[in-house]
């Protein structure tokens, strides 16, 4: 994937500076990959958009500060990520489906080393 990744972005500076190509998290997890990323920022890829005076960024941040990772996200009610201000019902739902989708495959991982033994 890197070598695709390496494609799509090639050439993306107009100085040829060694600034980043990247001024997103999206653009940062296609130039370097998913692992580079921080919670934080792979948060804020979820999040999508903020609100006036709060980045996707910076609300990603203001969640993992709240509860300190994606483990002590995980199992929070509704109304604890409603009381952060830019949060709304959709932007929860993804996170619930992308936490939903990573169990998911924790337990399919499980069961398939438990079947080898």
């Amino acid at each position: 994937m890197k070598k695709v990744d390496a494609a799509l972005n090639s050439g993306n500076t107009s100085d040829g500076l060694d600034e980043p190509k990247w001024h997103h998290p999206g653009g940062k997890l296609r130039e370097l990959g998913a692992s580079e990323l921080s919670d934080a920022e792979l948060l804020s890829i979820l999040i999508s958009t903020g609100i006036k005076g709060k980045s996707a960024e910076d609300l990603g941040k203001e969640i993992i500060r709240k509860f300190g990772s994606f483990k002590g996200m995980s199992g929070q009610p509704l109304e604890k990520f409603l009381a952060i201000k830019g949060m709304g019902e959709v932007k929860i739902i993804r996170i619930a489906a992308a936490f939903e989708i990573s169990r998911r495959i924790v337990n399919q991982v499980l069961e398939e080393h438990g079947k080898e033994e």
